[in-house]
């Protein structure tokens, strides 16, 4: 079987290019969506499928029910870009890739904006939250929609998050004859709804009314929901930074509270993960409310005591723990579970957690360090210091490399399975 996925936009069958009509003529089924196959000329001689419902799920049954068949898969614009082009690869490696312009090169030329500075953000099965962490002044963002009420959806959120200023272009159907644009300002959007598969653009204001501006780690405080439990700013920003998020990488915080580790963690790298697990189904509701406040609603919360709760999860690429150092087992569990290359940092601030750290670091290796952080408070008509507790701090570098040729250590959390490609990657 010959497998061709042919990008397609708005303007159908006039805007494919030689290599890709050829391939649509010289197959024998094309699969796509209805409107995707009501583009093709009546004329082509191939066999029309529509793809089922779910699509992901039955992806690899179809592709093996066409087996011997000349097989062109139909895509919206750029197959590779948040297209089936990745998926299709992913079980066909010899399958062919003729892409179209994106909507997201077709709306840069309509607006006159740089591609390269332009952030996507796609709502088409992700959460609209998701937009809050790549807000920032002058910033200029291109929203994927996911439905014809997305613009008014999109608007609400952005007046939410200070930016009610931020211009809005709503850009329909691009590329094809009925092309349409709508122009307007967040504050005071009232469009009617518009085409479901629409690009939003969005030019947010240089003077935003938002009190956490950019992905760095240690947002203020008061940018989170919380009943106390909170890592403080300062400790907040040096614990991140320790721990340093990389691409595509999974984090443990553990002894959630509010979740503002891993939440800073995800917002510190687009593409990074976390699993915040708290005991307190109280503060483990208000990590996924804390998480979607802040942009990364993706923050996967898990209830439960550790470290029994650990067996199960994915093995992580680094681990925060915030409460419970002393707990038996809590610290051996951890560093068991990471993979090469893994980061370790655990904070405490009571007798018995300086201990543990103590035992751990004469035991494992790694840096201890006590931080102490005062803030100035008015003292009468004064300004004075005052402290808040010290933290002792074990940072631990578990090596890249592993012994019995190059495979990673199994977890000593019974259960931890292989680590599994995040759903971007799966799709």
């Amino acid at each position: 079987m010959t497998v061709t996925v042919v990008g397609i936009g708005a303007d159908g069958w006039p805007g494919l290019a030689p290599p890709a009509r050829t391939a649509c003529e010289k197959a024998s089924v094309v699969l796509g969506a209805p409107r995707q196959l009501d583009l093709l000329p009546a004329t082509l001689g191939a066999r029309r499928e529509e793809w089922p419902a779910p699509m992901m799920p039955s992806l690899p049954s179809l592709l093996d029910r066409l087996g011997g068949e000349e097989l062109v898969v139909l895509a919206s614009g750029d197959p590779m870009f948040f297209g089936i082009g990745t998926s299709i690869l992913r079980l066909r490696p010899d399958a062919t890739v003729v892409p179209h312009p994106s909507s997201v090169a077709l709306a840069c030329a309509r607006l006159g904006w740089a591609e390269q500075d332009t952030v996507v953000v796609s709502a088409v099965g992700r959460p609209l939250e998701a937009v809050r962490a790549a807000l920032a002044p002058r910033r200029r963002l291109l929203v994927l929609a996911d439905s014809g009420t997305l613009p008014g959806r999109l608007a609400a959120l952005l007046v939410g998050a200070g930016y009610g200023e931020a211009r809005l272009s709503v850009l329909g159907s691009l590329g094809a004859e009925h092309e349409s644009r709508v122009d307007g300002v967040a504050a005071s959007w009232n469009a009617p709804d518009t085409d479901p598969l629409a690009v939003v653009a969005v030019d947010c204001p240089a003077l935003p009314d938002d009190g956490w501006l950019g992905r760095a780690p240690g947002l203020p405080d008061d940018a989170y929901t919380h009943d106390g439990q909170l890592t403080k700013a300062e400790m907040r920003a040096l614990s991140v930074a320790a721990l340093r998020p990389l691409p595509g990488q999974l984090l443990w915080d553990v002894g959630g509270g509010a979740g503002s580790i891993g939440i800073e963690w995800c917002r510190a790298e687009p593409t990074a993960r976390a699993i915040a697990v708290e005991s307190r189904e109280d503060r483990a509701a208000r990590i996924g409310e804390n998480a979607a406040a802040l942009g990364v609603p993706g923050v996967r919360v898990v209830p439960g005591r550790a470290p029994e709760v650990l067996a199960g999860l994915d093995a992580p690429d680094a681990v925060f723990v915030g409460g419970g150092v002393s707990a038996p087992g809590m610290l051996e569990a951890c560093r068991r579970a990471l993979r090469p290359g893994g980061r370790l940092v655990a904070n405490a601030v009571t007798l018995e957690g300086e201990a543990a750290l103590a035992a751990a670091r004469a035991e494992y290796g790694g840096e201890v360090r006590r931080i102490a952080v005062s803030r100035g408070r008015p003292v009468g008509r004064y300004l004075g210091w005052k402290a808040l507790a010290p933290v002792t701090q074990w940072v631990l570098h578990v090596g890249a490399r592993s012994v019995s040729g190059g495979t990673r250590p199994t977890p000593d959390v019974s259960g931890v399975p292989p680590l599994t490609p995040p759903p971007w990657r799966q799709q």
